[in-house]
């Protein structure tokens, strides 16, 4: 097994936001926001966590004409996107930014019906505050949503997923991607993170050749 090698824990250099950006995510997100809706129900109030640019509450509040989503990120230049995204998607009702750290977040407890968080794990050298502040703030019978990509097994299966899921991206964009490979945490070690907080492990289970997604729901 590779073993982990951290990056940054915030984009907040504007050519990484960017780039991010323009990347197209639009297969992954559309997957996360049905997958996430087949987990449902959701509720109304929801957090994102590590939003990026918004691009995943964009397309929730589209299928879900319910949906409100607080969308939170540690990065001025990612928020900075977002705003943009929201504005460019007739969302500003419906989709509000907060600059938070997702290991200390502002909100009450029990204040959001669903959390959840796309390619945010990678990011912390650890994530036991992440997993429980999420639980903190999560109204009891919410959903925990979080899905993260899948440290591989080797160099070569970290270059075949960027041959594979990167054609036609920048360089840079294929940097990224392949950093972020050697950053994500495997299905095991997530399981012995979030297992002493009361998630049982069994919630964490790969959900494609690239990701795994934790599912949870909070006794009520």
């Amino acid at each position: 097994m590779l073993p982990r090698v951290l990056e940054p824990e915030v984009m907040d250099g504007r050519q990484e936001a960017t780039e991010y950006n323009e990347m197209d995510h639009s297969a992954v997100n559309d997957r996360f926001v049905s997958d996430l809706i087949e987990a449902g129900p959701i509720g109304r109030d929801i957090l994102d966590l590590g939003t990026g640019t918004a691009l995943i509450p964009v397309v929730l509040c589209t299928q879900d004409k319910e949906s409100r989503v607080m969308a939170s990120d540690a990065s001025v230049e990612m928020l900075e996107l977002a705003r943009y995204n929201i504005e460019l998607n007739h969302m500003l009702d419906r989709i509000q930014l907060n600059r938070c750290d997702a290991k200390k977040l502002i909100f009450p407890n029990a204040y959001f019906d669903t959390v959840m968080s796309n390619s945010l794990v990678h990011h912390l050298p650890t994530c036991d505050a992440f997993f429980a502040e999420a639980l903190r703030v999560l109204r009891p019978g919410g959903l925990l949503f979080v899905r993260d990509l899948c440290r591989p097994e080797s160099d070569a299966e970290v270059e075949r997923f960027v041959t594979l899921y990167t054609e036609g991206e920048t360089e840079y964009s294929k940097q990224l991607f392949r950093q972020s490979l050697h950053a994500a945490l495997t299905v095991s070690e997530l399981q012995q993170i979030v297992e002493p907080l009361g998630i049982p492990g069994h919630a964490v289970q790969m959900s494609s050749d690239r990701h795994w997604t934790l599912v949870y729901r909070k006794p009520a």
